[in-house]
């Protein structure tokens, strides 16, 4: 059986659509299938569109949290959640083609562990938007040492890889990062980003900045090898240009320093800022980690 896992964050527009679409997709293609909603602490009346349906249709399922715990946690609960043989995961917003699925399933019953969507182009967003996109996917591409640029959490997983990544232990994850990391037999389909027909994005620039942050703190220390390479940067500074201003001084022509001295404290002290700014991050993770309380809460859940 295929499980599909949805997180939903105030999607109402969508829950009936989405139903519709990838129950109407499988049943077509004759794969036996479940859908499991997580419903990431909507305020609208999400949760009770997934109950409705679920009424109508024993194959669909719901899960609600007590609050917003973010989308990796609605992942994670729904890979815990899922009964299948394999999970897919897919947004709820169809801006994944549900089509792919098919093609997917097809690739696991070849015998393939992951299956990975990557996507052909990232369609229509902001420059704004796409200029963070990339940067972000290069640093966390050379920090993992993966090609991460057209990476996304639309994919499917064998059981046996739900079942590594659930049982790790960490509170903070990065699912997509993770089952590039856990490794096994894995291939990509290739696919375009959607158009949403219904709703808007939940995402904004800022929320996507905190995203990428949160992610890559999360799964590697690259930001804490910076901090060295940054002090070697300075040092190097600092000795070339304490090198010209001992020369210009033996040779008696030695220019006023408050310049100098006002740059030279901006730069350290912007960077020294800085630097204790990603070792707060790392700091905060550690004592996250060393709470461990739940990485979320259910409030109710569909029988």
């Amino acid at each position: 059986m295929l499980s599909v896992v949805i997180p939903a964050h105030n999607e109402k527009e969508n829950i009936s659509n989405t139903v519709n679409v990838i129950r109407t997709i499988l049943t077509q293609a004759e794969i036996t299938f479940e859908l499991l909603f997580i419903d990431d602490g909507s305020k609208d009346t999400t949760y009770t569109l997934i109950e409705q349906e679920h009424s109508l249709d024993i194959r669909i399922r719901g899960i609600k949290f007590s609050r917003n715990f973010g989308k990796e946690a609605a992942i994670l609960a729904g890979l815990r959640g899922a009964k299948g043989d394999c999970v897919a995961v897919i947004d709820c917003d169809l801006q994944h083609p549900p089509e792919c699925l098919i093609k997917m399933y097809q690739l696991w019953e070849q015998g393939y562990h992951i299956i990975e969507g990557v996507k052909a182009s990232r369609g229509k967003e902001s420059f704004l938007h796409k200029f963070s996109a990339g940067i972000f996917y290069r640093w966390i591409s050379k920090a993992v040492g993966i090609d991460m640029n057209t990476s996304s959490d639309f994919k499917l997983l064998d059981r046996k890889v739900v079942d590594v990544i659930i049982s790790m232990p960490e509170r903070d994850t990065f699912f997509r990062a993770l089952t590039y990391w856990v490794g096994f037999r894995t291939t990509q389909v290739s696919y375009e980003v959607l158009e949403r027909k219904f709703g808007e994005t939940k995402w904004s620039t800022w929320k996507l900045i905190r995203y990428a942050i949160n992610n890559v703190t999360s799964f590697t220390s690259f930001p804490l090898q910076l901090i060295t390479v940054l002090g070697a940067i300075l040092l190097v500074f600092g000795f070339i240009l304490g090198i010209q201003t001992l020369y210009r001084y033996l040779i008696g022509n030695a220019a006023e320093g408050f310049t100098t001295v006002i740059l030279l404290l901006l730069m350290i002290g912007g960077s020294l800022m800085l630097s204790l700014g990603i070792i707060g991050i790392y700091i905060a993770k550690i004592y996250n980690e060393v709470k461990q309380r739940p990485q979320y809460l259910i409030e109710e859940e569909t029988k």
